[in-house]
Order: C-alpha cells, then structure tokens, then sequence
C-alpha cells in the first residue's frame, strides 16, 4: 500500500477555532487557545503519522482585516505564504456566521489546491435546522472540494475531516518521524504556554501588547530551568501583569509551568520577570528579535 504525506493549511478569521482543531487532530497541544484573537501569531507544524499517511497540520495566525500595525502585517504574510506552499487547505468558518474576513480569505484562496470548507461549533447551533442552508450559501461562494462540519471542541467529526483529507495527499514518504507532533522547539512551545496562560488571566486589551521572551533555557536530565521575560508595550502595564503582590504573574506562571510539565514530560523550573518594550509590536526590528518573521 502506498504512503501518503502532504501539508494542510488550517487558515480562517480569528476565533473560529483553527488552534483547537490542530490540537484535536494532531492529539496534544501543540497551538495555544483562549477566546481572544490574535492567540496565534506565528505558523505552527502539527504532525500526525498513521499507518497510511502523515498531516502536517501547519496553523495559521487569523487573517486580520482590522489592526494593520507591524506585528498584524506580519502574521497576514504568513497566512499567504502559507497558502502558496501547502496540499491542501482547510479553511475554518463557523457555523452560521459569515462575515467581511471570510469574503478577503476567499479572495486569497487559490484555485489549483483543493479547499476544504470545515464548518465548525456545530455543537454551538440551537437550530440544527439552519446547517443545510449555510452549507448551501457556502457552496455559491466557492468550489470548495469538501464541506465538513465540525465540533472541534467536542470532537465530533473529526474523524471523518482526518479521512476526507487523507484522500487528497499526494502520495511520498514521511517527512517527520512517527513520533513527532510539531517541528517547534521546546523553547519556541514554552513561549507559547506562558503567553497562552497571560491571554487567559489578563484583560481584553492587555495582551495585544504583550509578548514572551525566552531568555535562557537549559536542561539537565529531566529538569528544564526557563527563564522568561513577559514583554509589555508601557510602564503602566508592568503592574497590570504582576499583580498585587506579585500574585497574578506568581499564579500565571504556576499555570503556565504546569502545561510546560505535561506537554514536555519533566519536571519544569520557571523564573519569570516583565520588561518594557514600547512600540515592540509596531517594530519589524524588535519583532525579529522577539522571534516573529
């Protein structure tokens, strides 16, 4: 029997749940979450191997058509950079909700790769009813190859996504190991938690300007030592971050350590601080340094 392999783009507006759906399909956490946009802002590999085929998930940041500083340019070239070099996309919608960023995205979708059209939170819908309709709007507004409906969060579907798109990977050999999840470094994950666990426990506005710096990371045997600095745009926010008494960050960061210890199978010591950068997110120089390309 042949060997299928291909990359899968997983592109949509923010909050539809592209990161969630990664996870689920690739069965860890390899993309943070939380209910306010721009969670992810860098391309993340997830990596599922079967017996027939290997996914390369490749998570996007969420097309952004409102904020057009530095950092938001940056993540809407990786989104079309991606597009370019995948598969197969899977464009996530949600379901019952079409809005002004679905009409930009399907402007970028290119014709020559098949687009499957993965309506998600299925779950979500009180009237049931309504899912035969959308899916009919959604097939006027593109070819799409497929139309999948989802529940990423409670899983149900997924198993039909997985062999749906299986059958539109180019046959070729395993890129990955049969092991891996994700090309991502332990250091670039361990970022990821803690500003995952930031977006959780801050206020609506805070974490747009916020970022995380690994500073210094070692391992000895199973113990890692993370040195983390939380990133701010103003002196103002410092406090905001720290807590009275030092106790949200205490807390963040206990959080934070614990998913360090589950995804990373070690024991985890986490030292982290918060510093000022201001215009960081407007500063292609100091986004470069911050790990963002």
């Amino acid at each position: 029997m042949s060997f299928h392999t291909g990359y899968l783009a997983v592109i949509g507006r923010p909050n539809v749940g592209k990161s969630t759906l990664t996870n689920r399909l690739v069965g860890a956490k390899v993309s943070i979450t939380s209910r306010k946009a721009q969670t992810t802002r860098h391309r993340i590999h997830g990596i599922l191997t079967t017996d027939e085929c290997q996914f390369i998930f490749v998570d996007t940041p969420g097309f952004q058509i409102r904020h057009r500083n530095a950092l938001n340019r940056l993540m809407n070239r990786s989104v079309t950079q991606t597009l370019a070099d995948v598969d197969v996309i899977l464009f996530v919608v949600e379901a019952g909700r079409w809005g002004e960023g679905e009409d930009e995205i399907v402007a970028m979708l290119p014709v020559d790769t098949p687009v499957l059209l993965i309506i998600n939170k299925v779950d979500r819908l009180e009237d049931k009813v309504r899912l035969l309709p959308f899916i009919q709007e959604m097939t006027a507004r593109f070819a799409f190859a497929e139309i999948v409906p989802i529940s990423a969060e409670k899983g149900q579907g997924v198993a039909d996504l997985l062999r749906t798109a299986a059958g539109y990977l180019p046959e070729g050999a395993a890129v990955f190991d049969v092991d891996d999840i994700t090309d991502r470094s332990e250091r670039f994950l361990a970022a990821e938690l803690l500003r995952e666990k930031l977006f959780r426990n801050l206020g609506e506005e805070l974490p747009y300007g916020i970022a995380v710096e690994i500073e210094k990371f070692e391992q000895d045997g199973d113990l890692r030592r993370i040195h983390a600095a939380v990133v701010v745009d103003k002196d103002a926010h410092k406090g905001i971050v720290i807590g009275k008494g030092g106790e949200r960050l205490k807390r963040i960061s206990s959080d934070a350590r614990k998913d360090m210890e589950k995804l990373f199978g070690g024991r985890v010591w986490l030292e982290t601080w918060v510093k000022v950068k201001s215009g960081w997110a407007d500063d292609e120089r100091a986004l470069k340094s911050l790990g963002y390309e």
